[in-house]
């Protein structure tokens, strides 16, 4: 595990990138998982890696283990490539979004 220094800029980082709350991000990865013939139980939407970062949000930093820091810098790296992508065209601003959106990061808020 990482140290203690690095660990708090982790957390600190993570959120700071993760601009959804717990609420919002379980809510949209039901919305997202949901189709018209089926939808999957609530604690089972989204994607692994999201439903990863929807436990480290309601952890404290005390409790987190190694997978959660892996997860931690996988989502802050996501973002940070992420955001440097400009100019795409509308569908692909939307697709990313909603990529985005499935670890917790909406790109459109502040």
């Amino acid at each position: 595990m990482t140290d203690a220094l690095e660990l708090d800029v982790l957390w600190q980082e993570f959120h700071r990138v993760v601009n959804m709350t717990s609420q919002e991000l379980a809510t949209w990865l039901r919305v997202s998982d949901a189709d018209e013939e089926t939808e999957p139980l609530p604690d089972q939407a989204g994607t692994p890696t999201g439903q990863h970062v929807l436990a480290i949000l309601q952890k404290r930093r005390t409790d987190l283990t190694d997978d959660d820091v892996q997860i931690m810098y996988d989502v802050v790296d996501t973002v940070t490539e992420e955001a440097d992508i400009e100019n795409e065209p509308e569908p692909d601003q939307t697709r990313r979004r909603h990529q985005l959106m499935t670890i917790g990061h909406d790109p459109l808020r502040p």
